[in-house]
């Protein structure tokens, strides 16, 4: 995968379809525990992509039916 220099003047739409096009996944797991107990569990998992790029990934994987 090429890495692309973005130009210092970029604006938030130019971000923002960027991310669309190609995508962004944020997973996170948070455990805290005290002697053995945990008293805190988090889990969060954040896909952002537009449907066109979700569902060319998620066909590749298998993730959709097949009419």
């Amino acid at each position: 995968m090429a890495v692309e220099k973005s130009v210092p003047g970029a604006s938030l739409a130019e971000v923002l379809d960027r991310v669309l096009d190609k995508g962004l996944v944020i997973d996170a797991w948070v455990r805290c525990s005290l002697v053995g107990i945990e008293f805190l569990g988090i889990e969060a998992r954040i896909v952002i992509a537009s449907v066109e790029t979700y569902l060319k990934y998620a066909e590749a994987i298998g993730l959709t039916a097949t009419a």
